[in-house]
Formats: C-alpha cells, structure tokens, sequence
C-alpha cells in the first residue's frame, strides 16, 4: 500500500485505507464502501455508521478488538490520529532510555479523561504492551469503557479503570502514594461550552469538505465531558500542569494534546513557573492538520536515569 500520509513512521496507519483487508476483518464495512472522486475506495466520512464500522474494522485487523460497542452520542475516535500521539510519546520515552523503546507491564501510563471509546488503552496496549490506568469522571463512560476491554481477551488484566469522584482534581484520588507512571496521556475538553464546540465542528465541517483529507480528522457525536468543559482545555491543561507539581516524584513525564497553538506559550510560561526542567512540544502532521503534544517533566537527567533503573 502506498505511504500518503505524515503520520509517525511506526504508526501502522500511515498508509491509503486498504478496504479489501478491512472488509476481511470486518464484512459489515462492505455496506459502506464507495468509489471517491479521486476514483479510489473509501466511505462517507460524513455518515457516523459508516465512521464507526471503519474503526470496527480498523480495531478488528490491527488491536484483535472483536467487540467494540460504543453508544451514538459518545466520541468515535480517529484512530489513526490517536495512535500517533502513542507513538510520539513512545519515541520520546525511547530517547530518553539510551534509545531503547519501554515496553511491558512495567511500563505504567495514565490516561486522563479515558472517555466511553477507551481508544488510548486499547492502542497502547497492543503496540506496546504498556499497563494502563484509565480515569474519568463519567461513571458512564467508564462503564462503557469496561465493557469493550471485558468483551475482548487481548486487553484482559491490561487496563484498569479508576473514578475520579471530584471534579477539580486530577491526581488526587487516582495516584496512590508510592505509585509510580512513565507518563500520563491526555485528549482534553478543548472547548469552553457546547455552543463553542458546535460552532468549532461547523467550521471544521465546511472546512473538510474542501479537504481531500477530510477522513483523518472528522469526529461525531461526543457528549459534554468529552468535548466542553468551563475554561476549555486552556483551564484543563493548566489544571494538570498546577497539580503535576504534587506528583513530580510519581511520574516520569507528563504529557497532554494541545489543540491551539497559541495557547502553548501560556503552557510553557507556568511549566517555567512551576520548576518543570524537560519541556518538549512533540508536533504531529496528518494530512493538511498540525496538532501537538506538550511533554514536561521535573526530573533532571541523573533523576530520569535513576527512575528507569528502579521502576524498569
């Protein structure tokens, strides 16, 4: 299959959809599957059915996901966008572990705001093995989030699910004491209210059908923790940036997307604030789309290689 897109080398979608393998994987795609004006196959990435028998298939032939149900008015998420941020984040581990990649049960993460499609722990689980910890504040979510790792036996004893009962805080109430992660994740809320996100998927939609690479980065549906919260992911990422400083010890790094660019240097100006010694903004390119991962930690070179020995 040809290589068009930019997405990380080690991301297994870095390639035209072949839809003669997915449909083996999935037959139910088969309904969905139609001649583009570029005289290739693909579905309407308009049609949330079609979208969600995609990832059917795409989880199916890549993850060994068997069963995935996930409720209409919850997120369907890109795959492919969301494997890049793990494996971004992976090629930054490996840097930082004389080029070795972590792999393994010892490798712990946290996946802050999970949501119901649990599409993080799945992907991370399967490229990498990792041992995830997957938190929101949505029983909802994490009970439909449950559910598709019960219903499949690759992501058995491979995730674990954790409430976070107050909705201010992000650490307290999940990490214990003398827990220690190689990394948080985090897709934040980045918008302030409904009516802004509505107004940001109009955009994005006007914007996608002028777009030949429309179908990377169209999401559906999405409930209000999922998209909006007060402040948007300015307040939210700032949030986990203020709380991180009373987990320095506990984590390697942590990370989170960034939607806008120029919210990034009020990022850096309170990591800066805050004593963080490693800031890193990791840029992901997929198709016609720039987004970003912050990465910060407070450990300074001899710390990380001490952490690596004791906890890898």
């Amino acid at each position: 299959m040809k290589k068009t897109k930019t997405l990380h080398k080690n991301n297994p979608h870095n390639q035209e959809y072949d839809f003669t393998i997915l449909c083996a994987s999935y037959p139910a795609l088969k309904e969905y599957v139609l001649i583009n004006k570029y005289n290739n196959e693909s579905i309407d990435f308009f049609n949330a059915k079609a979208v969600l028998a995609l990832n059917k298939a795409l989880l199916k032939h890549y993850y060994e996901i068997d069963s995935y149900e996930l409720p209409q008015e919850h997120l369907i998420p890109p795959i492919p966008g969301r494997a890049d941020y793990i494996h971004y984040l992976a090629q930054y581990l490996t840097q930082n572990n004389a080029n070795t990649t972590p792999k393994g049960k010892k490798v712990k993460i946290l996946d802050i705001g999970t949501g119901a499609n649990c599409i993080y722990p799945i992907i991370a689980s399967a490229a990498y093995s990792w041992d995830i910890v997957a938190c929101d504040n949505s029983q909802e979510s994490l009970d439909i989030a449950k559910n598709i790792v019960a219903s499949n036996k690759s992501l058995e004893n491979k995730v674990e699910f954790r409430l976070q009962t107050k909705q201010q805080d992000i650490f307290t109430n999940i990490v214990q004491n003398e827990e220690h992660f190689m990394a948080c994740i985090c897709n934040p809320p980045f918008h302030k209210s409904k009516e802004d996100a509505n107004e940001a998927s109009s955009r994005k939609i006007k914007n996608l059908k002028k777009d030949k690479y429309a179908q990377t980065v169209l999401n559906f549906s999405g409930t209000a923790n999922e998209l909006w919260c007060k402040g948007g992911e300015v307040e939210f990422i700032s949030k986990i940036i203020s709380q991180s400083t009373q987990y320095k010890k506990n984590f390697f790094c942590f990370s989170s997307l960034v939607s806008k660019k120029e919210h990034l240097s009020i990022f850096e100006k309170k990591l800066k604030n805050s004593k963080a010694i490693d800031i890193k903004v990791l840029e992901m390119k997929q198709g016609q789309k720039i987004s970003r991962i912050l990465v910060w930690s407070f450990l300074s070179k001899k710390e990380k290689q001490v952490w690596i020995d004791t906890h890898l």
